[in-house]
C-alpha cells in the first residue's frame, strides 16, 4: 500500500529547466510513520531572485500569445493531469497524511478541473463599454478592460498541497501572468509531480516556475520588487506579516487565512444530519483544514443528547495509514501541528473541559477528540486549533450563539442547523464569516463559487472569474472621438 518512493532528487523548475538549488538538500518523510521518502533541493533567496527575473523576462510574450492558444495548452495541461492524478494522490497522503480517499478528492473533484475551469473563465471574461456621465463627456467613448499584473507568487501549504495552488497558478496564467511557486516543504513530491504537468505541456519557458524550499523563499517572494501579485495560503500569523510587507511594496495580494469556524446546532435542527456535519467539519483530513469546525455550538436544551450521537458516531472511525482504503482519518502532517493540538487539549483540560477520546495518541496519529464543558476563555475557543477536535459550547439564544460564533478575530466559514426559515436568515445576516452554510457542514465549498474570508481570515476571493479579478488589473481607457 505503500507510495512508490522518489528515485530521483525533487530538483527546482526555472526557465524550462530543472535545476539545484543552492541550499543543498533535504529529506522528506511519511507523516505516518516517519520514513524517508526522497531528498528535494533548497532553493534560497538567490534562486528565488533568479526565478522572478526569469518570469518577468518571459511575462510580456506570454501575455502577448493569443487567448486560444493558452486555452489549448491548459487543456493539455488537464489531459496530461488525468494520467498522473492517482500518483500524485498517493503521494499527497504519503507525504501529508490525509487518507487516499482524501487525496484522490483533492486531485479529482478540485485540482485536476482547475486547468479546465480557468481555460473556461478565462473565454467568457469580458471587458465592458461605459456610457457617457455628463454633458462635457458628449464626444468621449470609455470602455473598461482587464490586464495581467505581471509575476504572480504562490506560497502554498501542506494540507492541500496540489489543489490550493493550483487555483492561482492555473488563472494567474491562463490571464496572462507568469507565475513562480514556492510550494509547501512537507510535499515536495506532490508538488514536483503536478510541475511537471506545466513541462510536459509545453508552456514555454519562464512562464511556470518551481522553486521548493523553507520560509526564507517565500520570504524572498514577498520582498522582491519584481513580484506584481501574491497568492499566499497558511496561518494568520504569517498572512499579517505579508500584507505588511506587500503593502509596503503596494503588491496585490490574495490571501486565504486561518479559520476558527463554527457549527451552530440550534434545538429544532435535525441532529442526524448535525452530528455528520459536525464529524465531516472537524475531522476531515484530521482537523487540518481551515474551513474545519473548530467550535461546536450546541443549544442547551439538546446538548446531551446531541453529544451522546457525536460519541457514538466518532468511535466508528478509523484511524491509522492514510494508504489502507479502509482508512477514515489519518496523522497530523507534522510536529509543530501536534504540538498546538496537543497544547490546545490540554490547555482546555486544565480549564475544566472534559475530554473523550476514541484511543490513545500514537506518534502523529491524534484520535478524533471530543470536548465538553468548553468555555470562551480557553486557547481551543478563540484559536486556530488545525486538529481532530470537536469542542462543544452551549448556548441559550440565537443571539447569543451569534455573539460566540463572532467572538473571535475569524471569519472564514460558518455553519448553523435549523428548519426555522426566519432562524436561519438571522445566521445568514449575523455572521461575520465569507461563507455561511445553512444544514451543511463548514468543509464544504464550490469550484464555482467565490471563496475567502472576512475579518483575519483573509484578503479577496478566489475560485471562478473571482480568480481573475484578483490576477487582472482593471484599466479604463477613454477616447474622445469629437
Amino acid at each position: 500500500m505503500r507510495w512508490e518512493k522518489m528515485s530521483e532528487m525533487v530538483k527546482a523548475f526555472v526557465g524550462g529547466q530543472w535545476v539545484e538549488g543552492s541550499g543543498g538538500s533535504e529529506s522528506y518523510h511519511s507523516a505516518f510513520d516517519g520514513s524517508k521518502l526522497g531528498e528535494f533541493t533548497v532553493c534560497e533567496a538567490s534562486d528565488v531572485d533568479r526565478a522572478v527575473e526569469i518570469a518577468r523576462n518571459a511575462q510580456p510574450a506570454w501575455a502577448a500569445v493569443p487567448l486560444l492558444d493558452k486555452v489549448d495548452l491548459m487543456y493539455r495541461a488537464y489531459d496530461l493531469c488525468r494520467e498522473v492524478n492517482e500518483e500524485i494522490a498517493r503521494a499527497i497522503s504519503a507525504e501529508m497524511g490525509k487518507t487516499i480517499r482524501e487525496s484522490r478528492e483533492e486531485m479529482l473533484q478540485y485540482g485536476w478541473g482547475h486547468f479546465r475551469r480557468a481555460a473556461e473563465d478565462m473565454l467568457r471574461f469580458r471587458g465592458m463599454t461605459m456610457p457617457n456621465s455628463e454633458t462635457r463627456s458628449i464626444g468621449k467613448r470609455m470602455f473598461v478592460q482587464q490586464y495581467p499584473l505581471g509575476v504572480v507568487a504562490v506560497i502554498s501549504p501542506f494540507n492541500f498541497p496540489v489543489d490550493i495552488p493550483a487555483i492561482a497558478i492555473t488563472y494567474a496564467l491562463v490571464a496572462g501572468n507568469t507565475v513562480v511557486w514556492k510550494p509547501s516543504e512537507y510535499c515536495p513530491g506532490s508538488t514536483r509531480l503536478y510541475a511537471q504537468i506545466f513541462e510536459r505541456a509545453g508552456f514555454p519557458e519562464g512562464v511556470f516556475n518551481y522553486v521548493p524550499g523553507f520560509a526564507d523563499a517565500g520570504e524572498a517572494l514577498v520582498q522582491n520588487s519584481e513580484v506584481n501579485g501574491l497568492f499566499f495560503t497558511g496561518s494568520t500569523r504569517v498572512g499579517r506579516k505579508i500584507a505588511a510587507a506587500a503593502g509596503a511594496g503596494l503588491k496585490r495580494t490574495l490571501l486565504e487565512l486561518g479559520g476558527n469556524g463554527p457549527i451552530i446546532v440550534h434545538r429544532d435542527a435535525d441532529l442526524d444530519r448535525a452530528v455528520e456535519a459536525t464529524i465531516t467539519g472537524c475531522f476531515y483530513m484530521a482537523g487540518q483544514v481551515c474551513t474545519a469546525a473548530e467550535r461546536v455550538l450546541v443549544h442547551e436544551e439538546i446538548h446531551d443528547l446531541f453529544v451522546a450521537k457525536l460519541v457514538d458516531r466518532t468511535k466508528q472511525l478509523r484511524l491509522g495509514d492514510p494508504l489502507d482504503e479502509e482508512t477514515d482519518m489519518g496523522p497530523l502532517c507534522n510536529d509543530n501541528v501536534l504540538a498546538q493540538v496537543t497544547d490546545h487539549v490540554d490547555d482546555a483540560r486544565m480549564l475544566g473541559a472534559d475530554v473523550i477520546q476514541t484511543a490513545e495518541v500514537t506518534g502523529r496519529l491524534f484520535p478524533p477528540t471530543i470536548l465538553v464543558n468548553v468555555t470562551e476563555d480557553m486557547k481551543i475557543a478563540r484559536e486556530e486549533t488545525f486538529g481532530p477536535v470537536a469542542p462543544i459550547i452551549k448556548f441559550g439564544s440565537v443571539d447569543e450563539a451569534l455573539r460566540i460564533a463572532n467572538s473571535t478575530e475569524f471569519g472564514l466559514n460558518a455553519a448553523a442547523f435549523t428548519k426555522d426559515l426566519r432562524d436561519a436568515w438571522r445566521f445568514v445576516d449575523g455572521l461575520q464569516h465569507g461563507t455561511v452554510l445553512i444544514n451543511e457542514t463548514t468543509n464544504y465549498w464550490d469550484q464555482l463559487a467565490p471563496f475567502g474570508g472576512a475579518k483575519a481570515s483573509g484578503l479577496g476571493r478566489e475560485l471562478s472569474s473571482w480568480a481573475l479579478g484578483a490576477f487582472t488589473e482593471t484599466k479604463t481607457i477613454v477616447f474622445d472621438v469629437s
